[in-house]
């Protein structure tokens, strides 16, 4: 997949997660918040070690100054989203600045989204072959699968394993468990 691509679906699918948390916190419902907040912090974490361990490093310096500029004002941007999601973990779901909070992560990450879809991405895309941008996708890839199974339990994997129906998966170490269910994955 172009690796472009990849990185849009990633913002698509936290655009929805927003939305979805926007839901639960018009209807008041503090647990629906919470849970969503795990899967925006989970989705958002992996999604800039990605940008910051491949794409980040391959474009800063490809396109001048303006694409620099751009990769530099980026990294900041995911260290203020950094200190948001620090700051959003030690609240409840009733505290007051937790809805002001989230909001404010939201805003600047839809933002963040937005200026390097319609600003970076096309820079990116004159600049690299197809070839390149598949290559990107697949290192992107790559690390996706490494950071998710970091953050993925030895007995969630086992839990996937068991409903891939992966024999031998008790014996198996979390390093393994993840491989071959990413084998199994990408058939």
């Amino acid at each position: 997949m172009d690796g472009l691509e990849l990185l849009r679906q990633d913002h698509d699918r936290v655009r929805t997660l927003f939305t979805s948390f926007r839901e639960a916190a018009d209807a008041e419902d503090g647990t629906q918040m919470a849970e969503l907040v795990g899967e925006i912090f989970h989705e958002l974490e992996v999604h800039t070690a990605i940008e910051e361990e491949v794409f980040y490093p391959m474009i800063h310096d490809a396109g001048g100054q303006d694409l620099t500029e751009h990769t530099d004002e980026s990294y900041e941007e995911h260290h203020v989203v950094d200190v948001l999601m620090e700051e959003i973990r030690g609240l409840s779901a009733d505290d007051p600045s937790f809805k002001a909070k989230m909001t404010v992560l939201m805003e600047n990450v839809e933002h963040h989204a937005s200026e390097e879809e319609d600003e970076m991405f096309p820079q990116v895309r004159e600049l690299f072959s197809q070839d390149q941008l598949e290559q990107l996708g697949e290192e992107l890839q790559a690390a996706k699968t490494r950071h998710e199974t970091a953050a993925t339990t030895k007995e969630d994997l086992l839990e996937q394993a068991r409903e891939m129906d992966i024999e031998g998966r008790s014996s198996m170490t979390k390093d393994q468990l993840a491989e071959e269910i990413g084998k199994r994955s990408e058939r």
